[in-house]
Order: C-alpha cells, then sequence, then structure tokens
C-alpha cells in the first residue's frame, strides 16, 4: 500500500506511541504488591473496557455481525494474547527489564519462522540470516548473563515464549483484518476474550485480585492507559499514514527506553552483554522487518 508523503507530526506522535509502549516494564515492576496473573488480567479488562466505548458509539453494527468462522479466529488470537501478558508480565519478576524487553521484541522473527512452519510461506535467505543473527544475540544475552539463578533463565524463557505467542496473534489478526474487518471491532473482541481467559486463569490459580494497595492499582491502571490505549491505538493510527516497515522498525526503541526508564526508575543498570547481544537482537530484527516488507512487496 502506497502513503502519501507524511506529515512530519505523524512522526511525532508515533514518537508519543513508542514512548507510551516503551514504559509498560515500568509500571508493571512499580505494581509490585500483584501478581503478574492479576496485573495482566486488570490490564486487558480495562484495555477492553476503553476500546470498547469508541467501538459500541462508531462500529456497532460490525461489532455484532460476526460471523462463526471469524469469532473462532477472534478466540484463538485472544488466547494467544493473554498467553503472551501472562508469560511477558511474570517474566519481568523474574529476570531484568532490558533482557525481558529485548526478548519479546523478537516477535517478527518468529513471525517468520510459524508462518513458514504453520502458513507454509518460503523463508528468503535474508530471513534466514536475520533470524541467524537474532536468535545468536538472544544466546549471547541470556547465557552471557546466567549467574547460576535459574530464576533469571526462565524469566528470559518466558519472555522469549511472550514473542512466540504475541507473533501468532498478530498471524491471526492479519488473517481476520485481511477479510475486511476494522480494528475498532477487532481489538475489542480479541481484548475481551483475553481479558475473561486471563480471569478464569486468576480464579483457577487462585490469585488475590482485591484488597491490592492503592499505588498498585494505580500503576496497572497506568499499564492499561498508556502502553495499550495510548500507546496501541497511535501505532494503529500511524499505519495509516506510513508504512508498516517503518512503524515496526521504530517499536525496535522499546527495548532501549525501557532500559534507560529501568535505571533512572528502578536504579537497575544493565548487565554487560545486553549491548552486544541487544545489537545483535535488534540488527536481525529489523532485517526481518525489511525481509517482511520486501516479499509482501513482491506478493502486491
Amino acid at each position: 500500500m502506497h502513503h502519501p508523503a507524511p506529515n512530519p507530526f505523524v512522526y511525532a506522535w508515533l514518537a508519543v506511541a513508542v514512548a507510551s509502549v516503551s514504559g509498560a516494564a515500568i509500571f508493571i515492576r512499580l505494581a509490585n504488591d500483584a501478581e503478574p496473573l492479576a496485573i495482566a488480567a486488570y490490564r486487558m479488562l480495562i484495555g477492553a473496557a476503553l476500546v470498547a466505548i469508541p467501538t459500541l458509539l462508531r462500529s456497532r453494527p460490525e461489532l455484532f455481525g460476526v460471523g462463526r468462522a471469524d469469532l473462532i479466529l477472534l478466540t484463538l488470537s485472544g488466547l494467544f494474547l493473554a498467553g503472551h501478558f501472562a508469560s511477558w508480565i511474570t517474566s519481568l519478576t523474574l529476570t531484568s527489564v532490558a533482557s525481558s524487553t529485548l526478548l519479546v521484541t523478537m516477535t517478527p522473527v518468529f513471525i517468520a519462522i510459524v508462518s513458514h512452519f504453520w502458513l507454509g510461506d518460503r523463508v528468503r535467505p535474508a530471513t534466514i540470516i536475520a533470524i541467524a543473527i537474532s536468535l545468536a544475540g538472544a544466546a549471547f544475552l541470556v547465557f552471557g548473563e546466567w549467574d547460576g539463578a535459574n530464576r533469571r533463565l526462565a524469566g528470559d524463557a518466558l519472555a522469549l515464549a511472550g514473542a512466540v505467542m504475541v507473533g501468532t496473534h498478530m498471524l491471526i489478526g492479519r488473517r481476520v483484518r485481511a477479510r475486511g474487518m476494522g480494528n475498532l471491532p477487532y481489538s475489542t473482541i480479541v481484548y475481551a476474550i483475553a481479558a475473561l481467559a486471563l480471569f478464569i486463569a486468576v480464579l483457577l490459580a487462585d490469585v488475590r485480585m482485591l484488597g491490592l494497595s492503592g499505588e498498585t492499582y494505580f500503576w496497572i491502571a497506568m499499564a492499561a492507559i498508556f502502553p495499550q490505549a495510548i500507546g496501541h491505538l497511535l501505532l494503529n493510527w500511524c499505519l495509516g499514514h506510513i508504512s508498516a516497515t517503518n512503524v515496526s522498525l521504530a517499536i525496535l526503541a522499546e527495548p532501549v527506553i525501557a532500559t534507560f526508564l529501568a535505571l533512572l526508575v528502578l536504579s537497575e543498570p544493565p548487565a554487560w552483554t545486553v549491548l552486544p547481544g541487544g545489537a545483535l537482537i535488534m540488527l536481525g530484527v529489523a532485517l526481518a522487518i525489511r525481509s517482511d516488507a520486501s516479499r509482501q512487496n513482491n506478493l502486491s
């Protein structure tokens, strides 16, 4: 899809979107009175409610006119999104903000892998190189800073699992949206399903949801409002004005900003492996994004 020359203000809003998304890890860490599943469930519930309001005002017929085939895909998309938040938020309690945010940004790499095995897409040589570079960076990051603490390894593994799950969620979403479904009804249904799944998990795990400190509820609300409602809403708006490739590449700033904020707010300095390992991850992801954009252009 060809985009006209964008207004410079579009890039200003893109910067606001990336900054908003980058605060997620910090807000979650500050909500330290709550268990990860409780944070994930509340975040998705607030996100679903915030998106449902404009959807009910503007897209009610489309929201209530979803067919059975699409509903099955939307349910799958919501379940993978719930799994993403459960695993990634848990990872933040076990490993560093830098490692967690870097590893979860490997989503485009896993999208390429899942597309090959699930959708039968041919993996281009450039994509194979991108995957290899990113996985090398991840291995360096994970094992280079390992200090014998299995907690950290478990946290890194959960961040990678979060990347796989959100990648699968996005691939399913791509398929549903390709049939003409609007962003608002899609997001409302998927967020609601993810919130329901997380609340069921909370009940099964007997996780405490009530009686948390006011400060904890405040930070959970911030994690829902800024990264989820404002950040993702602005990112979707930017997609209408500039290429998806540029938006995806801009999001690579998230782990850099999150690492800086972790140092500033949480007094958490990054390990020495973050710079070389993180650079390899981001280089590989950037190459994967470029390769995917090139493939999409060749198909169109």
